[in-house]
């Protein structure tokens, strides 16, 4: 062809696929709206990808009506032939008597589909929930609570035993620990507890390399629990971290207990702590630590103060010099300086029988035992008194292994109402990362179905005609059923990364209807034949069906199986996109087919649902 012909030919081509073209980037592009509304840590995960994919869309669309057009206007120039190649051949070959099997038995296969979706409906709702795969850090976090009022010398003490403990594995580097508040104390600890970071060598230096990281923690937790006076939680120095941010508690999950009397909420705490730590996949259960801390109390003898001539104010002050200290003046250093506090010696501060013996100075001179004036005794005193938003409140922790987060929440909540008695003002609050998986689901639930109705329109907007829109809309469920049956074969609760893949997924399942409806409605008006217009329009869209869909798939192959850092947040939604593509182009195939024939057989001028199946057009 002359260069004015090619001009004109890809002018007119181009013309012809705009349409289509634009709609097809309007439905993938209203996809990724959901992924936009996210906020918090999943939308911080997923916008950039999200944002990724809408531009490059947008970049292709403009390059295919410039670039392309023109490059093959300028360098195609030669003789044009066009062949099918062995294997479109072969797949054609497999999906004629397939085709024409579906579309003699109509209803069937249209029934099996919807059963299909019923099917994996109920399936969903057992896979379970979680807010974002846990990630495999490569290290340990060990969170280390000994008895309140430890002593840092006595934690030291103990610090060191659990080190040595946990530096018997083979599998440990090293370990490195923080006990207490640091100098900036964003993070306040007492020193009886310490934050144990626990460095693993690499999996190619373990004693038995095939030992999984659940195995090592059992075994640690085991070893460490032989140790008095300690109490643990085992998490990831990230996940511990990031937990905590997100609720203020640094397990998986923390039920948080309300009220007014300190007393009633610890007994309510443990009430809730029975329940959970009766559940299945609970670990490292417990309630924060509220009491215990032990307290000097001195209950002044009244009767004796009142003899020896002293007041209550005399014998606060002499406890508050001993045990607490007075200042007694000021050390210069330079421009430094630093207060002069005079007590009395540790050991004797911590000895009541000692403390007894403290003499007392009576006005007239003389001297009488502290024990005379006063009793001395270490009583159990509140060890903190936590609020949020104004109200007491405390915390019953647990991480949850081998289990669904989700899953094990709603057990939680059914139990607790059936065995936890609460009294009247106090209440219960659920948090943890199940907070973020309740919000994010929440807005997915508004956002979603607004989307669906933006595809919905657009179609109609394309067809002009809302019976075929909703034939092509059917693509959405039925691709969700691969993704959902890909979850349950690889034994992966539904979570956030998964409903992102869900996403996904529906654009490319309409953008196949889409592809496969427009050229049949196309054949159909040309020819006048509606079931020879299906055959043929359904075996020359089998290229671009199929080359969509493993495009697509393929490149969702190393996110499927990758194993590195960070692969447990690809994985499912490289799974659910892979599955539900497989699940969406065999369904394209047939039943779209098979509904067209069924909603416009009796509009059919030239044919009936019961015409002619058996021709055939190669292209």
């Amino acid at each position: 062809l002359a260069l004015k012909e090619r001009l004109q030919l890809v002018f007119e081509a181009t013309n012809e696929v705009i349409r289509p073209s634009l709609f097809g980037v309007a439905i993938i592009t209203v996809v990724y709206l959901p992924i936009f509304a996210l906020t918090g840590v999943e939308g911080k995960m997923f916008h950039p990808m999200a944002a990724t994919v809408v531009m490059a869309l947008l970049a292709a669309m403009v390059l295919s009506l410039t670039v392309v057009p023109a490059a093959v206007a300028v360098f195609m120039g030669g003789k044009i032939s066009e062949k099918e190649s062995p294997v479109i051949s072969g797949a054609k070959s497999l999906y004629r008597p397939a085709l024409r099997v579906a579309m003699r038995f109509r209803w069937l296969v249209l029934g099996g589909a919807t059963t299909l979706v019923a099917v994996c409906l109920w399936l969903a709702t057992t896979l379970g929930s979680e807010f974002i795969p846990q990630l495999d850090e490569g290290d340990i976090a060990l969170h280390a609570l000994r008895i309140p009022g430890t002593g840092l010398e006595q934690s030291i003490e103990m610090q060191s035993q659990l080190e040595e403990r946990l530096k018997a594995f083979g599998e440990v580097d090293k370990v490195f620990a923080k006990i207490g508040t640091p100098e900036v104390a964003t993070d306040p600890m007492p020193p009886s507890v310490a934050d144990n970071f626990v460095i693993l060598k690499p999996r190619s230096q373990w004693p038995n390399p095939d030992k999984t990281k659940d195995e090592l923690v059992a075994e640690m937790a085991a070893a460490v629990e032989m140790l008095p006076g300690n109490k643990y939680e085992f998490t990831q120095p990230i996940e511990m971290r990031f937990n905590e941010l997100i609720s203020g508690v640094r397990a998986d999950l923390g039920i948080k207990v309300f009220g007014d009397d300190l007393d009633q909420l610890l007994a309510s705490a443990n009430d809730v702590l029975e329940v959970v730590e009766s559940m299945e996949g609970a670990a490292d259960a417990r309630v924060e630590q509220v009491t215990g801390l032990p307290m000097l109390s001195v209950h002044p003898k009244r009767m004796a103060l009142s003899r020896y001539g002293l007041t209550v104010d005399d014998l606060q002050d002499l406890v508050a010099a001993g045990v607490g200290g007075e200042n007694a003046g000021l050390i210069y250093e330079g421009d430094r300086r630093f207060q002069l506090v005079v007590r009395l010696p540790e050991d004797i501060r911590r000895d009541v029988d000692s403390l007894a013996d403290l003499p007392v100075p009576l006005p007239d001179g003389g001297y009488v035992p502290l024990s005379e004036v006063a009793e001395l005794e270490l009583a159990p005193a509140p060890n903190q008194i936590s609020r949020e938003n104004g109200k007491r409140r405390v915390v019953v922790t647990a991480n949850v292994r081998d289990r669904d987060l989700g899953g094990f929440v709603e057990e939680a909540q059914a139990r607790i109402a059936d065995d936890v008695d609460l009294p009247a003002g106090y209440w219960l609050d659920y948090g943890g990362t199940f907070e973020q998986l309740q919000s994010a689901s929440q807005r997915l639930a508004i956002v979603v179905p607004v989307t669906l109705a933006i595809i919905l329109a657009l179609l109609v907007m394309a067809f002009g005609s809302l019976k075929d829109a909703l034939i092509i809309f059917t693509g959405v469920p039925l691709a969700l059923t691969g993704g959902v049956l890909s979850l349950w074969l690889r034994d992966m609760p539904l979570s956030i990364s998964a409903g992102v893949g869900f996403i996904a997924l529906s654009g490319v399942a309409v953008l196949n209807g889409l592809v496969m409806i427009a050229f049949i409605r196309d054949l159909w008006h040309e020819q006048g034949d509606l079931m020879k217009a299906i055959v043929e329009g359904a075996l020359i869209r089998l290229r671009p069906v199929l080359m969509t869909a493993l495009v697509a798939s393929l490149g969702f192959v190393p996110m499927a199986l990758n194993t590195g850092t960070g692969a447990e947040v690809q994985r499912p939604l490289a799974t659910v996109v892979i599955g539900g593509i497989i699940s969406s182009t065999l369904l394209t195939l047939f039943v779209l087919p098979v509904l067209y024939a069924l909603l416009h057989g009796r509009s059919a001028s030239n044919s009936t649902p019961t015409g002619d199946i058996n021709h055939d057009t190669d292209s």
